[in-house]
């Protein structure tokens, strides 16, 4: 008991507590506490063995009720706050997730955070017995292993690289650049990269330090190309013509497939039928 303002560790035990015994925070809320996500959500989430319906009776206020049968709470000290382990709170956000993207957005945060790996995921996933997606969560924790760290880089590999035949590119690869690390997100043998831009704009800032990596770039020999999400999705043809033809200049010898009847790996098409990229 105290006075002032109810902290937020105080609301998640109450909501615990209020829900009763075997209660622990998932999804969103567990996310939050392992850090997963920088920002609460307004509402909490709490599961609970199958069993048990706390809200049978009366709705929780501001708290959402999940029951599973599979519950395996992660282990705590009585004084922490208890809640699903980092795996099983991947796997149940990306259950819950409405597209593919924002299941594979879950999946590179949290190793990209290096708060789990791609084979402890894998690990809790054969654990479950049933699952939406099996296959592509599969898939896409091989691609998170290789070093797909975003859904628009997942959607670049897909859909632009390997629906076109382009040569497979290194993955976060680690170049000098001065007296610091950077990390390249697709290198090429062939001295090319392709870097991949999330945000719909960059601050001042960001720009300036995209342009000094590839000026950086260009001095040590590498030529960078920079695309965002409507050049790895909508414009995916166009974009993997413009990489190929980069590539051709730079000594690849390959040739460029069509990802579908309507892609001509031409100029003049820039759109071409495959399946979302969200699919994989």
């Amino acid at each position: 008991m105290f006075t002032g303002d109810v902290s937020r560790q105080a609301k998640l035990w109450a909501a615990i507590l209020r829900a009763g015994p075997g209660a622990t925070l998932s999804h969103e809320t567990a996310a939050e506490v392992h850090g997963l996500t920088d920002k609460p959500k307004s509402q909490i989430h709490i599961s609970v063995p199958a069993q048990r319906n706390p809200s049978r009776l009366r709705r929780i206020p501001g708290v959402i009720i999940h029951r599973s049968r599979c519950l395996v709470p992660e282990w705590q000290p009585p004084w922490q706050l208890p809640r699903t382990s980092v795996e099983d709170t991947v796997l149940d956000l990306i259950a819950a997730a409405r597209t593919f993207d924002d299941a594979y957005g879950w999946i590179a945060q949290s190793v990209g955070r290096q708060l789990t790996s791609p084979q402890s995921l894998r690990k809790a996933l054969t654990a479950r017995k049933r699952i939406r997606w099996r296959s592509w969560i599969t898939a896409a924790l091989q691609d998170a292993a290789d070093g797909v760290h975003s859904p628009l880089e997942r959607n670049y590999v897909h859909g632009v690289e390997r629906a076109h035949r382009l040569p497979t590119a290194q993955r976060q690869a680690k170049r000098r650049h001065g007296s610091g690390t950077r990390y390249l997100d697709n290198m090429y043998e062939y001295g090319v990269c392709v870097e991949l831009d999330g945000a719909a704009a960059h601050p001042a800032e960001g720009r300036w330090r995209d342009t000094h990596r590839d000026n950086a770039n260009l001095a040590q020999g590498t030529e960078t190309l920079r695309y965002g999400w409507p050049d790895a999705t909508v414009h995916r043809c166009r974009t993997a013509l413009e990489v190929a033809t980069v590539l051709r200049r730079r000594g690849w010898e390959g040739t460029l497939c069509p990802c579908s009847p309507t892609c001509r790996g031409s100029p003049a098409v820039t759109v071409c039928i495959y399946p979302p990229s969200s699919g994989g």
